[in-house]
């Protein structure tokens, strides 16, 4: 299974508006410049993020984007199933709308793509925007200990 690139610059987006939280509206065009996203694609990615609450516009001259919850209340899964839609390796094991076929009830490889599915959803779902916040910053702490300067 691989993720298209709206789900990784959605991602993308959504922990740049998280790690600014608190700061009010955040522009399109800083975060893509943030990020080195397309402006014109982020309009895209985040208009499906607003349509399901993940995001709230501001209007006006400072107007811009806050996230529709807190960091701690959004989960990786949440935001990749609104921008890449089910998470499911084949159809027949989707979280939505599984395509039935005569075989699933003796299929082996069925229960397999399950296990993938189920697997991959619970590591997701056991992810927030906090929690990357947290780990970013653990980075960065680590990049400054190992830096030398002479």
């Amino acid at each position: 299974m691989k993720l298209s690139t709206r789900g990784r610059y959605g991602l993308k987006a959504m922990f740049d508006l998280a790690q600014h939280a608190g700061e009010g509206p955040i522009s399109l065009k800083s975060i893509a410049e943030r990020q080195d996203i397309s402006e014109h694609y982020l309009e895209q990615l985040v208009s499906g993020l607003r349509k399901t609450g993940l995001v709230k516009s501001v209007r006006g001259a400072q107007g811009g984007y806050v996230l529709g919850r807190e960091p701690s209340k959004i989960r990786v899964g949440d935001i990749i199933r609104v921008l890449e839609g089910p998470i499911a390796p084949v159809d027949c094991v989707s979280e939505e709308d599984p395509e039935c076929c005569e075989k699933a009830d003796y299929c082996v490889t069925r229960t397999i793509w399950e296990k993938v599915r189920n697997s991959i959803s619970e590591v997701l779902d056991s992810i927030t925007l906090a929690d990357m916040i947290q780990d970013a910053a653990k980075k960065e702490n680590e990049r400054k200990y190992y830096m030398y300067y002479i």
